[in-house]
């Protein structure tokens, strides 16, 4: 089928050009600047007294769970296998984060998925409620898992003692501007050089799960499986016209939300509702993709980090996601 692979090559690449290059490189880049001046040691710092009261991981997660949240998958995992590595946390507390740290960045959730396939900004609030509170709530279910670790539960305490939380921040953040010790103008120069290599990755994913999905729908491959999301879809009352965007999320995340927003409108049918669209893609931005997957097993994988644990909380991560969405839906929705 080389023409079907043609044309989902190039449909993905358009994707990749028109919304995800856009959209992603510049935070890319003022990431990698922003970890080189020593901000997000700051950020991290300050998120110390939440972490281990909360989701029974070290203060040095809140490094990760800041940078996670704001970077996007698989940025989390690159972080924590650092951590494991250095023995800052244990094998327990590493699956946790990653797990609760493998989401969206905010300009895909917003720039991307809502503005860009969506063409509507009315639904930011809730989407973003959703898929960053399940993401909350995975961590907190999550704390209750595996054996007691506390690598440096002992030192941190003893600092905040003789000083201050926000003066901690400022030395911590102070510490990494040091130890970096490159001028801006190399600093922005790798971190453009080091932004563009990302992306071109994640372009490569982005089209090469195009052309392979599109080849495994089109020979009917995977004809069970949207049989078995449509039933779904039917015993819970939603269109059958999202069965696509599932299928599609389940091997990579950008395809499944651009088939959420245009669900029904290659077969001329009615629009599905717009909840329905938006929580599936919540599902979508949840689950995450087996490219996503591939790409946080690939980092993980000189730690002792298990995958099996991973793949439930991305599943209950999606699940929660959805009906966040619906019971969010009547609070936080205002039609533009």
């Amino acid at each position: 089928m080389p023409q079907v692979a043609l044309n989902a090559s190039l449909k993905g690449l358009s994707v990749w050009w028109e919304v995800l290059f856009p959209a992603l490189f510049p935070f890319f880049v003022l990431s990698e600047i922003l970890l080189g001046f020593g901000v997000v040691h700051l950020t991290g710092t300050l998120l110390d007294p939440l972490m281990r009261p909360l989701f029974r991981i070290p203060g040095v997660g809140g490094f990760v769970v800041a940078m996670g949240f704001a970077s996007g998958y698989p940025v989390g995992a690159k972080l924590t296998s650092r951590l494991m590595d250095a023995k800052l946390v244990g094998r327990e507390e590493g699956e946790r984060l990653v797990a609760m740290t493998t989401s969206s960045d905010p300009i895909f959730l917003i720039g991307a998925v809502c503005i860009g396939f969506f063409g509507r900004s009315d639904i930011v609030p809730v989407l973003a409620a959703a898929h960053y509170g399940g993401a909350m709530l995975i961590g907190l279910l999550m704390r209750w898992s595996g054996g007691r670790s506390e690598p440096d539960a002992q030192a941190a305490p003893a600092r905040r003692r003789r000083s201050g939380r926000l003066k901690e921040a400022l030395a911590a953040m102070h510490r990494a501007r040091q130890e970096d010790g490159r001028t801006f103008a190399v600093m922005l120069q790798q971190s453009l050089q080091s932004s563009l290599q990302l992306m071109i990755v994640v372009g490569g994913l982005v089209v090469f799960f195009s052309a392979t999905l599109e080849m495994l729908v089109q020979s009917g491959l995977l004809g069970a499986l949207r049989h078995l999301i449509v039933w779904g879809l039917d015993a819970a009352g939603a269109s059958p016209h999202l069965s696509d965007s599932l299928v599609r999320g389940t091997f990579e995340v950008t395809l499944g939300a651009r088939a959420a927003a245009e669900a029904g409108a290659e077969s001329g049918a009615a629009l599905p509702p717009l909840a329905d669209r938006v929580a599936a893609a919540a599902f979508v931005l949840s689950w995450g993709g087996l490219s996503v997957h591939a790409q946080v097993a690939g980092l993980m994988s000189r730690t002792s980090w298990r995958y099996m644990p991973f793949l439930r909380a991305r599943l209950l991560h999606a699940v929660l996601a959805v009906l966040l969405v619906y019971a969010l839906w009547p609070i936080l929705y205002r039609p533009a």
